[in-house]
């Protein structure tokens, strides 16, 4: 894919076209904007984690922060992430779509913590939206700030005292 190898900088309708065997003027069609084709490109390539509902809040919080490992160690995504976060800092086209691509990323944690909430699994004040920045984070740091691998146990670890800090 053109994003993975050529990166931000070198993600262009023309590029795409190239690849694709198409023409630009097929490629405007259907994406205005190069940014509408990026959402698309990296959705395609990088789903949003879908939201599991196993019945439990912690098998379904460690199901979606294993899927991010994963995808912060195995894929190509911190990279492009990185210099999406970067080229968004300067566009304000850009930090739009970064918003929206961030917003949708967040959503399936949103909805499992809502549903342990909910259930009761989770106290009634628990906030989503903090609770969620309180478990991705780690992942955040350990991989773009500290440059370390992220063992095994961390995600149980961040799930067991995030969710449940006075057990």
């Amino acid at each position: 894919m053109v994003l993975d190898e050529a990166g931000l900088a070198g993600f262009t309708m023309e590029a795409v076209a190239r690849r694709a065997g198409a023409s630009k003027a097929t490629l405007y069609r259907r994406w205005p904007t190069t940014g509408a084709l990026l959402v698309d490109a990296m959705d395609a390539t990088y789903r949003p984690f879908p939201a599991p509902d196993t019945g439990s809040v912690t098998k379904d919080v460690t199901e979606i922060l294993t899927a991010f490992v994963t995808l912060l160690e195995r894929t190509p995504f911190p990279r492009l992430l990185a210099a999406f976060i970067d080229a968004a800092e300067r566009d304000p086209a850009l930090s739009e779509i970064h918003q929206d691509l961030t917003r949708r990323r967040r959503e399936p944690m949103l909805a499992v913590l809502q549903r342990g909430r909910d259930r009761g699994e989770l106290p009634p004040d628990m906030d989503p939206e903090l609770t969620t920045d309180l478990l991705t984070s780690p992942f955040f740091y350990r991989h773009f700030v500290a440059h370390r691998p992220i063992p095994r146990r961390m995600v149980g670890d961040v799930v067991a005292r995030v969710l449940f800090p006075n057990t």
